[in-house]
């Protein structure tokens, strides 16, 4: 964990500036509204969107702005900046503070900017007990995990008045992350409209942060939910918001990643969903993390160091990272292949005695460990024994954590353990590995992969335990086992060869989904195409 003392001035204020053709966007889009009198800023920094009001000529329209800036400095220099413009009041202040003063006393009619983007962990403790207050009283749930963005978005939405309207730049992550879901239940329950634009390229490339601009307007007629997709910046000068059509908003706290989605795809989804010949893959295994370590440079080793320190007897076959899995069975073979490439395929598993009936070899390593200070990270640190790693069992098969063009579905032939790069997966008793297995590889798993996932950055699709179980897999119990086997062998060599995975797609589509369940070949063609669009969208960031 980054220690708050190592963090940079700007990391720990999360201020990182509007750029202006964004901030005259968010402008322009009110700027015919007649009704917006009074306007919030709630983290003015630099003044940028107070720039943008200017620049646009809309100060003449309104009343007044009320700007809310923390740093003392920057507050400073925008009042002076600004001494001419009467309408701008600026206040250097917490906004937390200016929220709890005045939550129930002043409601304004458009509330713009970009709130900071601080970790829980770089707050003080007074601005800690505020941000949680605000979420309970709102009926969110206040963790450790939540960003003061978060904070933000909600004081201020209750600051809006009847038909309000808020536009903030904030992360992308609020489409899809699980500490978001009371927030997007909040925010969909509270607003009757709501609009994020989405830029493929990094608006902020220096701190790697995929941003959106959430615009939500408050009225008593809901009109629905809509995602505006752009490539960058550039496309401010042409794009018109009003070609995207609303859908209906959901108001449960499943992700918004859903909504890049059109209403004849979420018809099809739906469809699925409620189709008897799927199941969740949750319905047949358990699906948990795999071996936290706590380190997994220092336990997971190569055949030199077992070699070197005698680790032979407590050593396991390891799967360590998504570059070892080359196939859909993980084979002897296939761990002795990165064996011979001196790959860290061994995992450490010392045994439950004391240290002091541990082989001279064996007290060396954990020696070395201490002296390179391998043990003070959290997980180990917390631990009895701090080399003894926890929860240590053999899984009937993997599912890759974090992956590229799709995520790997791989049986476990060896007795391998893998540590958290990758999920392991047991199978209820009865279930069939192989079918199971087959049951992944096509269109409509592939494309419910995308939509449970997250696009982690770089174009990587991650993708949590909770989220496999609720990929939904087609039920093959009534397919011969031969026929099963037969299929996936041809899989297995397609992805051993490193061939277009759609080539296995359409062979499971055709002979499983299609000739043997008698799904109709539109929906795994529909499905192909919702699973190329999630998929392509995300490797536009690589």
């Amino acid at each position: 964990m980054k220690l708050k003392e190592d963090s940079t001035e700007q990391k720990l204020r999360g201020a990182y500036y509007t750029p202006l053709p964004l901030a005259e966007m968010m402008v322009e889009l009110f700027r015919d509204d007649e009704n917006i009198k009074e306007i919030l800023e709630p983290s003015c920094g630099d003044g940028v969107f107070i720039d943008g009001l200017i620049k646009t000529g809309y100060i003449e329209k309104i009343a007044s702005i009320t700007a809310v800036e923390i740093e003392k400095s920057e507050a400073k220099k925008l009042k002076s900046r600004l001494i001419n413009e009467k309408k701008v009041n600026v206040l250097n202040k917490d906004f937390f503070d200016f929220y709890k003063q005045y939550s129930d006393k002043k409601k304004y009619d458009l509330i713009l900017g970009n709130p900071p983007y601080i970790r829980y962990q770089y707050l003080e403790e007074e601005q800690r007990d505020m941000m949680s207050t605000i979420l309970t009283s709102h009926g969110m749930k206040a963790n450790k995990l939540v960003n003061t963005w978060v904070g933000f978005i909600v004081a201020c939405v209750h600051m809006l008045s009847d038909n309000g309207k808020i536009a903030f730049v904030i992360p992308a992550e609020i489409l899809q992350v699980a500490y978001a879901e009371d927030l997007r239940l909040y925010l969909s329950n509270s607003l009757s409209k709501i609009t994020l634009i989405t830029f493929e390229e990094l608006v902020f490339p220096d701190i790697e942060q995929e941003i959106v601009v959430f615009i939500g307007e408050k009225g008593k007629q809901e009109k629905g939910i809509r995602i505006v997709e752009l490539n960058n910046l550039d496309d401010l000068e042409t794009f018109d918001i009003e070609t995207n059509g609303f859908q209906k908003m959901q108001h449960v706290h499943e992700k918004w990643t859903k909504y890049f989605t059109n209403k004849k795809e979420n018809e099809l989804i739906r469809k699925i969903k409620e189709d008897e010949r799927f199941q969740k893959l949750s319905d047949v295994a358990l699906i948990n993390v795999g071996i936290t370590t706590g380190n997994n440079k220092y336990f997971s080793v190569s055949s030199e160091v077992v070699k070197k320190y005698e680790l032979q007897e407590v050593v396991r076959p390891l799967i360590g990272r998504s570059s070892h899995a080359h196939s859909i069975y993980f084979e002897d073979k296939d761990w002795l292949k990165n064996v011979k490439k001196e790959k860290a395929a061994y995992l450490i598993d010392f045994p439950d005695k004391d240290i002091s009936d541990y082989p001279k070899k064996h007290r060396e390593y954990i020696k070395l460990g201490e002296k390179n200070e391998e043990h003070t990270g959290y997980k180990c640190s917390i631990r009895d024994r701090w080399y003894r790693i926890p929860s240590i069992w053999v899984p009937d098969a993997f599912f890759l954590r974090r992956n590229n063009l799709y995520p790997k579905f791989v049986l476990n032939k060896c007795n391998a353990v893998s540590t958290d790069t990758m999920h392991r997966i047991k199978f209820n008793t009865g279930i069939d590995p192989e079918r199971i297995a087959l049951s992944y590889y096509n269109s409509i798993s592939f494309a419910f992969t995308e939509l449970c996932g997250r696009s982690y950055g770089g174009g990587v699709l991650e993708i949590l335990p909770g989220e496999v179980g609720n990929i939904l897999v087609p039920k093959l119990d009534q397919i011969p086992l031969e026929k099963v086997k037969e299929v996936l062998a041809r899989i297995d060599t397609i992805v051993r060869n490193e061939e277009d995975i759609e080539n296995a797609l359409d062979i499971v589509d055709q002979e499983i989904l299609v000739d043997e369940i008698g799904i109709d070949s539109a929906m795994c063609e529909e499905s192909r195409w919702i699973w190329k669009k999630m998929q392509g969208r995300r490797l536009k960031r690589s």
